[in-house]
């Protein structure tokens, strides 16, 4: 989910909004303060906020997957307890960032989460923000903590999903869009979308294609739609994605510095894309 902003603050109307359209429209879950959230740059109450509000929001009709990742495992462990707290049934928690830490560093972050937190863990594999990618084996070894249950891959390399796949039952979710049916089809188990912030059911119908195994059809439906999964991160996310939404009158504000609009070329990419596919 993005995180809706009105002069400088979290618009918690509009994340009402948001989260009564996503569940509407079929959703299975809903992941507040990611990457697309502007997380890094919401402060520590404004991060605990958003997760309360989307739990209290969705009031148990799905499930909430709350972001709470940090470099610094203190902090991580921190947001997870908030999220326990809020009463968020799982967490999303992604590589420590910036500092890189060795494979064993990872391992034992992640263990220390685990072991201290009584909630279900979703590990997050995206070296392209982290700088450090979480290898297949390190994965197999944390798939063995009864609290960590699955990852969100988002290296854009099938080979480590496929690789995670072969070395444990871990359940893996795309953490790409553009990538969500070929990791289905070495047995993922759905994805966690940037564009569905825009257009959840046709994200939902392209899961339900892939679990009944019709990829004739979801092949279909991800080349209709490719072109503007791609269009999203011309410019970065989520400067691509609440662009998309101000086109579509789902206007969410303004993104907070360093973050700043898509350029005008992308802009009109954005909507010539949307445009095409009837948004």
């Amino acid at each position: 989910m993005v995180t809706p902003f009105h002069e400088g603050k979290v618009d918690e109307a509009r994340l009402r909004q948001q989260v009564d359209f996503q569940i509407a429209k079929g959703i299975d879950a809903l992941v507040p303060v990611g990457t697309t959230g502007e997380s890094p740059t919401l402060d520590f109450k404004e991060h605990a906020r958003v997760i309360e509000l989307t739990v209290q929001y969705a009031s148990g009709r799905v499930p909430v997957i709350a972001g709470t990742g940090a470099n610094s495992t203190a902090e991580a462990l921190e947001l997870h307890q908030i999220a326990k707290k809020a009463g968020a049934p799982a967490c999303l928690s992604v590589n420590p960032y910036y500092n890189k830490p060795t494979q064993e560093g990872l391992y034992r972050h992640f263990m220390t989460l685990a072991d201290r937190v009584d909630l279900p863990i979703v590990l997050y594999n995206i070296p392209g923000r982290t700088g450090v990618t979480m290898t297949p084996a390190t994965v197999a070894r944390l798939a063995k903590h009864r609290h960590i249950v699955a990852i969100k891959e988002a290296t854009g390399d099938l080979n480590i999903a496929g690789e995670i796949a072969a070395s444990c039952d871990i359940t893996i979710i795309s953490g790409d869009d553009s990538l969500t049916v070929p990791i289905m089809s070495i047995g993922g188990k759905g994805v966690i979308s940037v564009l569905s912030n825009l257009i959840p059911a046709q994200i939902k119908t392209l899961v339900q294609l892939c679990q009944g195994n019709q990829y004739s059809e979801a092949a279909l439906l991800h080349r209709k739609l490719f072109p503007l999964m791609r269009a999203m991160f011309l410019d970065g996310n989520p400067v691509g994605i609440k662009h998309a939404m101000k086109v579509a009158n789902t206007d969410t504000g303004e993104m907070r510095l360093p973050l700043w609009e898509a350029s005008d070329g992308t802009k009109k990419q954005i909507e010539q894309c949307m445009k095409e596919i009837g948004v």
